[in-house]
């Protein structure tokens, strides 16, 4: 494989750090090496102001993990409705369904991927939205500001999971600022932790509760043990669960391996946008083959999307990707609603086509990381010329 979707991310140097931790270490489950890694995350985020990061075992835990705990913070209640958008990642929508809520499902624009406001504001008229689960999809940064005018009553959570260090548009990172945000280390994502996930929160109450949940439930995990343990004198206090809960912890080698790489994340986050930006040079001089894909300073790019003009052109890129040993993938799982798991639901629109219809069926990525080099580019250009000789 010439283009892989990622290449392996574990250096000898993080390898190293590892092996020394495992023969050094005296405890390796949950301990000093995680907190570590999650002080350094919430100073990455967000070096001014206090925000509170939580590691836990992927982002899709974080997901679950962070709609349990605002359900139960915020007093939302089951069946509560959720602002969800079509394209996104299945464990974005699951926590909603599993914890009871009612997914409500807007359709996305071709600029960031994320909501199309227009739609989200037929939706407003038409539905009590009490929260809103943003997804900062392919490494673009979605328009929180805008959608937070729209429901000014809804809580807004972000998934970042694939867009580490995406910003507003005054460069606040996305998860700084947030009440909620997931994040994902999964092996192709900015950086890895093999498996592993984060949730950065600027409620100090919604993480004490959702460290609490992380571990089973436990008031020992609590700031606020001794007040429970007083509480509640008639229980052993070192078993005293004082609300539903998971194990989504994670270990302290991942941590060790979390720590080693965020030392690199700023520099493989340029690397990544450098070719993003020579990316949206080469497709846009084929207007006739690919809708415009926009840059912006905002972005944290994650992969290099084509969205063809037909499916006629996806299916002849998928093709000479293939001859030329390039990995590709859908735009995430395209269209969610078009999935067997949601064929109950639907978007709310009353367009006849979506975009997300259009992301589905005539979408494709290709990797993009810090492993992609100018000379790759120039490669992915003569491919692309490649292509278009074959539609002129």
């Amino acid at each position: 494989m010439r283009w892989p979707l990622m290449g392996e991310t574990i250096t000898v140097a993080d390898r190293l750090k590892m092996a020394w931790f495992t023969l050094t270490a005296k405890k390796f489950t949950f301990g000093e090496k995680v907190k570590k890694f999650e002080k350094e995350w919430s100073e990455w985020i967000h070096h001014k102001n206090e925000t509170y990061s939580l590691y836990v075992s992927s982002g899709s835990t974080a997901n679950f993990l962070l709609v349990a705990g605002v359900m139960e913070l915020y007093g939302i209640k089951k069946g509560d409705k959720v602002l969800l958008p079509a394209c996104t990642w299945m464990t974005n929508v699951a926590p909603i369904i599993q914890l009871g809520l009612t997914p409500v499902f807007c359709d996305i624009n071709l600029d960031n991927f994320s909501f199309d406001l227009d739609e989200a504001r037929k939706i407003a008229k038409n539905h009590d939205i009490k929260m809103i689960f943003i997804t900062h999809l392919l490494g673009f940064s979605a328009d929180n500001e805008a959608l937070q005018k729209i429901f000014k009553r809804a809580i807004i959570i972000d998934d970042v999971c694939e867009s580490h260090g995406c910003t507003d548009m005054i460069g606040n990172k996305r998860g700084s600022n947030s009440i909620g945000a997931t994040f994902s280390f999964y092996f192709g994502h900015h950086m890895s932790t093999i498996e592993g996930g984060m949730i950065t929160t600027k409620n100090k109450d919604l993480y004490d509760l959702m460290k609490v949940k992380r571990s089973h439930g436990m008031a020992r995990e609590s700031t606020k043990f001794k007040d429970y343990a007083d509480l509640y004198p008639e229980i052993d206090k070192q078993f005293l669960f004082i609300t539903d809960g998971y194990n989504f912890r994670n270990h302290e080698i991942c941590a060790v391996l979390g720590s080693s790489q965020l030392k690199r994340l700023d520099k493989m986050i340029e690397i990544r946008n450098r070719n993003h930006d020579i990316f949206t040079s080469i497709i846009d001089k084929y207007p006739n083959l690919f809708y415009n894909i926009k840059n912006s300073t905002t972005n944290s790019s994650f992969c290099l999307p084509f969205i063809c003009k037909s499916k006629g052109i996806m299916l002849a890129m998928k093709e000479t990707f293939a001859e030329n040993g390039i990995e590709y993938r859908p735009v995430v799982a395209g269209n969610l609603l078009a999935q067997p798991f949601l064929k109950d639901y639907k978007i709310e629109t009353d367009k006849e086509r979506t975009n997300a219809d259009l992301v589905h069926s005539q979408g494709v990525y290709i990797g993009n990381s810090h492993f992609v080099t100018i000379k790759d580019m120039e490669f992915l250009k003569q491919v692309v010329e490649k292509i278009d000789a074959k539609f002129r």
